[in-house]
This record gives C-alpha cells, structure tokens and sequence, in this order.
C-alpha cells in the first residue's frame, strides 16, 4: 500500500477552498480511515486547526503521539473517569445523550471546550433541537463550559445534495441556535462539496472525513471529478501467469468459465487483506496503466484476473487493486458497498510505503 502525504494536505486544501472563512476538524478516526491515523495527524499538523476522533481511546493515542492541535472527541466521554481524562489531555468532547448528564454532574474539571450535539433528523446522537435553551441554561455555569459551549449536528443525506432533509435539518439546526452563543458544526465532508457559501451560515467548523483520503462523498460521483486526489494506492504482485483454454474453470466454486483461450493472472492479495471477498468478475484492477477484469471467487490470500488484453503483462508486476488510476468508489460500486469500508478494512499485513 502506498500512502501520499501530498495528497492528504491537496485534498485538506481542497477543502478549506470550498468552504473559504471556515476552521476544519480533520476527521481521523477509524486509524485515520484505514491510512493510520497518527501518519495522517503528523502529516497534516500546523494545517487542519483540529482533529476529530471518535473516542476518548483514540484522542488519548494522538496526545501520546505527539498531537497538539485541538482534539474533538465525537462520541464523548462514557464514564466519570473519561471527562477527567478530557481535563487532562486538552480534549473536547461531544455530549450528545441523556446518561452523560449524570456524568457530568460529577465533574468539576475545566475543558478547552463542551460541544452539544443536536439531533436534528439523523436520528442517531443527539439531543432534540427543542433542548438546546434548556441545555445552555443548564450548563453555562459548569466549570466544563466556562472556555466555551458550542454546537454541532450531522447531516443524514448530505450525500443526496437534492434531498429535503438537508434543508429541513439546517433549518432546524439553526432555529435551535440562533439566539445562543458558541461555536458551530455541521458541515461533512459531502455537504462542504455540494452545499456553497448558504450551507455553511454560522457553521464555524467544517468536519471533513472521506474527501480528505480522495474519495467523493456524493453519490454518483468519484474523487477525481472534484479535484480530490487518492491518499491511498492499494497494489499487490502478479505471482503467476497461466493459458487457460475455453471451457477451463477457475477459483473456488468454478463461478467462471473461459469462453476463449485466456491468459490469467494470479494476483498475491485477498480477503484476508481487505479486498472485498464479493467483487464480482468484472471487478477492474489496473495492469501496466490499462484495466482487467476480476475473474472467479475472491481468496483468502489470492485473486485472478483476466490479462489477455495485456499480454506483455508478466509475473513480479504491480496491480493496482484501486487508487491511482482507479478510484476505489469504482470497486465499491462493483462489490456493492462503499469508499469508505474498503479504505477502513485494509490489512495491517499490507506493506506502507509512504511517497510524500
């Protein structure tokens, strides 16, 4: 696997382009969306203003790294001791549900911040819109808010940008927070892309995630068409080249049939890497810069493809599985998921090498 730090910070700049006069949280849970999340706040550290993680484990594995950009932990603290590690480590938490109050109720430590989320029709986090006068009124004497108490939301179809609930719930949202002071969240990666200037109105804070590692977020569409570049380039070896005769069958279950004399491919990468184990033949990969098509069952370890139309393709060269030259939204699409479980499923086992 190769990881492109020059990729990272264009797409972060990409970003901030779309939504000019914004702050950004830089969305690197999930061990930075499978590219590593360490890497990807080193290589972005004194560029994005923040970073955002799911969980207090999490930020606590950025400060440990080196992190010293503000951390804004989504899911918030689960338990006393956790708000006393928000003290402790600088952290901004989320508080988003009903349990947490009682938590909090038993902490007297200051934060740098306390963001509220507001449920505004994902219907996930969230406290409904109609609590947030109560919640300020409630907390603005906490020592947790006494630096800031500040708002966020999350859109449920920002990916659809003609969806009515996006409108509906920026409405609510801002109904909900006019008259109060704080900060503002609501921006994703998808509605920094298709929203314009009008979606971002007291919206401080964009959190941007999948657009920062080069896929698109909005259906239909793929990174490269919205000057995203991928971060991650996904490529394993041809280890063997074999002619198949029409009527050969190959891979488990013999699911394909050779309908012509076939030069295959035995490609050194698999399930057990994070290579959809459902990519159906037909799935692209990309040999010597031209496309072949996945043929048969997807292995554990091993996958083969049809390389008659390269026939100077040989064993020992590159496959590019996706990434440059091939957006992973291609192979999502095929395998019938999305960009970001299979950027989040990549194999520790894979070799990184980082190329700037």
């Amino acid at each position: 696997m190769r990881r492109s730090a020059t990729a990272l910070r264009h797409n972060l700049a990409r970003a901030l382009a779309l939504a000019p006069g914004s702050r950004i949280w830089a969305v690197i849970k999930a061990d930075g969306y499978g590219h590593g999340m360490e890497w990807a706040a080193a290589e972005l550290a004194g560029v994005a203003q923040g970073f955002a993680v799911s969980c207090v484990e999490e930020a606590l594995a950025l400060r440990e790294s080196g992190a010293a950009a503000p951390i804004l932990v989504l899911q918030g603290p689960r338990t006393p001791a956790e708000w006393e590690l928000c003290a402790r480590h600088d952290l901004q938490p989320v508080l988003h549900d009903e349990a947490q109050l009682p938590t909090l109720a038993g902490f007297n430590g200051e934060l740098p911040g306390l963001w509220i989320k507001l449920d505004t029709g994902m219907h996930r986090l969230g406290f409904a819109p109609l609590k947030a006068q109560i919640l300020f009124q409630q907390l603005r004497g906490h020592p947790a808010a006494r630096r800031g108490l500040h708002w966020l939301t999350h859109l449920a179809c920002a990916d659809q940008p003609a969806h009515p609930l996006n409108r509906e719930q920026l409405e609510r949202f801002a109904h909900a927070v006019s008259e109060l002071p704080g900060q503002r969240s609501v921006a994703n990666s998808a509605l920094v892309m298709s929203g314009g200037a009008a979606a971002f109105t007291r919206a401080e804070w964009i959190r941007t995630g999948i657009m920062l590692y080069g896929p698109s977020p909005l259906e239909g569409s793929a990174g490269p068409e919205h000057d995203l570049r991928p971060v991650m380039t996904v490529t394993a070896p041809l280890i063997a080249v074999k002619r198949l005769e029409p009527g050969a069958t190959v891979g488990y279950g013999a699911t394909w049939t050779a309908g012509r004399s076939t030069r295959a491919g035995v490609v050194a990468i698999g399930y057990a890497d994070g290579y959809p184990r459902h990519a159906p033949t037909g799935t692209p990969v990309l040999v010597r810069g031209r496309e072949c098509p996945l043929i048969g069952r997807v292995s554990m370890d091993m996958l083969e493809i049809d390389l008659t139309d390269v026939p100077e393709a040989d064993v020992g060269d590159p496959v590019i599985l996706w990434g440059e030259g091939l957006p992973v939204e291609r192979i999502a699409e095929a395998a019938g998921t999305i960009s970001y479980d299979l950027l989040t499923r990549v194999a520790g086992r894979l070799r990184v090498t980082d190329i700037g």
